[in-house]
């Protein structure tokens, strides 16, 4: 079974930063793809940044483009979402998602395909 703990939420005043990070137990971490999404209240579940196995391969939401920045430490099978210049509208559950890929250098941002989930950590912007 491969778990997924996410931790790094919490409350943040508009225009701080907060950084999200995943940790997967999986092997090889390499393997898996690995993706963040967002849920607000009364909204679907929406990507938010995605990551190959390899690291190099990245898919960025526009409405998150150039604030957020999506890493990984295969080392320490552990991915990161670095999150700057936050919002109001950037409050949400925050998951974080892996799926199994053949190939080191894949990546999706559709949520059903993703066959693992975390818990969720919740993202408040507030004054």
């Amino acid at each position: 079974q491969v778990q997924l703990v996410e931790s790094g939420g919490g409350l943040v005043q508009p225009g701080g930063s907060l950084r999200l990070a995943c940790s997967a137990a999986v092997r090889p971490f390499s393997h898996y793809a690995m993706g963040w999404f967002r849920q607000a209240p009364g909204k679907e579940r929406d990507v938010v940044a995605t990551i190959s196995g390899s690291g190099d391969i990245t898919y960025y939401a526009d409405s998150i483009k150039g604030r957020f920045t999506s890493s990984r430490d295969n080392d320490k099978t552990t991915r990161y979402l670095q999150m700057n210049s936050l919002n109001p509208e950037d409050t949400a559950v925050y998951y974080c998602a892996a799926k199994w890929t053949s190939s080191t250098r894949v990546t999706s941002s559709t949520p059903t395909a993703y066959n693992y989930w975390g818990q969720g950590t919740q993202v408040t912007v507030s004054s």
